[in-house]
């Protein structure tokens, strides 16, 4: 633990003891106006590399094992190469330690830090340089963000894991207010969406119907965000999860299929229709000009959005002690490189890879639990 003060003093002078009685009658004082919580500070690490970034740096959302309360924010500085781990407790001592119950999305819009702590059934907003919090909006069973003309847009379970599977919904919210000001019903268990030319494409999973002996749900609900009402609804494949567009106008949207017959694959869409699909399993992506690179099977490969087509499978170069167990990814735009998170064992602490724009290796570093999310600071 890293203490607020330090007491210096030779010999265990009376002087130096009073000293050190005075810190600590102050840290008690101090911790009993926190209603009794323990002071958290950050946890600091050099990466050993600075990055020529047009961004001042990244915050990683770190999800935590759910019903264990300990999904935390880290945070990349470029200038530094610093990477400080578990944030938000110092950034906003008057709160509870902890963001909440399981980390899902994080991203940054009009000046503020979102994030959906999913099983705490908020969003928590704060600001995106301080990381000092603004406050939260309440969304049942919160999983992903998108942004559009001064409104957040939330998908939602609507339900929990224990209930009957319901159609899920996207909650509307206005970014000045924090208000709830409008919600939309969609497929079962809505997870990424993703905003093209005033329509909002939200990819439906029905991930708990096969336990409700109810197939998956396999459709894009098309979402007109003047009217806020769907206007089309898309068959793609089950299980859908991830759903990005690239610099086209493309929608790109991942299936996990459902886990037996049908394998995860990764579609292409346009003009409302499935134009395209690549056989390969996708658990997420990002864009870098018009390569498609992808994180799947425990290998990151690239596809060519103009052709679709997988030009390779083993884009980055091995590193020793390999990542253990991929699980988000997220590429700078203005370098090429490359972050891999890496959740390990699940259970303790994962780690933060740094790639450059040619899969080449350059850092890691220790992160919270299960690093899954993140997004950059400009």
């Amino acid at each position: 633990m890293t203490w607020p003060f330090r007491v210096f003093f030779s010999g265990g002078s009376r002087e130096g003891f009073r000293m050190a009685w005075k810190g600590f009658l102050f840290l008690f004082l101090l911790a009993s106006c926190r209603n009794d919580a323990t002071l958290i500070y950050p946890d600091d690490a050099q990466t050993g590399g600075m990055s020529e970034s047009s961004y001042k740096g990244m915050y990683v959302l770190n999800e935590g094992n759910m019903g264990s309360n300990k999904a935390t924010l880290d945070f990349l500085d470029f200038a530094s190469g610093t990477y400080s781990r578990n944030i938000y407790p110092s950034r906003n001592p008057s709160q509870v330690l902890e963001l909440g119950d399981v980390g899902n999305d994080v991203k940054i819009y009009g000046g503020s830090l979102w994030m959906v702590i999913n099983q705490s059934n908020k969003v928590e907003v704060a600001d995106a340089r301080t990381a000092v919090s603004r406050g939260h909006v309440s969304v049942p069973n919160g999983r992903y963000l998108a942004f559009s003309g001064g409104f957040a847009y939330v998908s939602s379970y609507v339900g929990r894991i224990n209930s009957e599977s319901v159609l899920g919904a996207v909650y509307k919210v206005d970014t000045l207010s924090l208000q709830v000001v409008d919600t939309c019903i969609v497929g079962y268990q809505p997870e990424e969406m993703a905003v093209v030319s005033g329509r909002l494409y939200v990819a439906n999973s029905g991930g708990y119907n096969p336990m409700q002996g109810k197939d998956y749900d396999r459709t894009v609900s098309v979402i007109d965000l003047s009217s806020f009402g769907v206007v089309r609804t898309i068959d793609v494949a089950p299980n859908l999860f991830r759903v990005r567009a690239d610099r086209y106008g493309n929608v790109w949207v991942s299936s996990r299929g459902d886990y037996a017959s049908v394998p995860s694959r990764l579609y292409e869409l346009y003009a409302d229709e499935v134009v395209g699909s690549v056989d390969v399993p996708v658990s997420d992506f990002d864009f870098l000009g018009d390569s498609l690179i992808y994180q799947g099977d425990g290998h990151v490969g690239i596809i060519d959005v103009r052709t679709g087509k997988v030009v390779n499978d083993r884009f980055l170069r091995p590193v020793s002690p390999p990542l253990r167990t991929p699980y988000g990814l997220i590429a700078d735009p203005s370098n090429g490189n490359i972050y891999v998170m890496d959740a390990t064992n699940y259970v303790s602490s994962g780690k933060l890879y740094c790639f450059d724009r040619h899969g080449n290796y350059q850092w890691d570093t220790w992160t919270g639990d299960i690093p899954g999310h993140a997004c950059f600071l400009r």
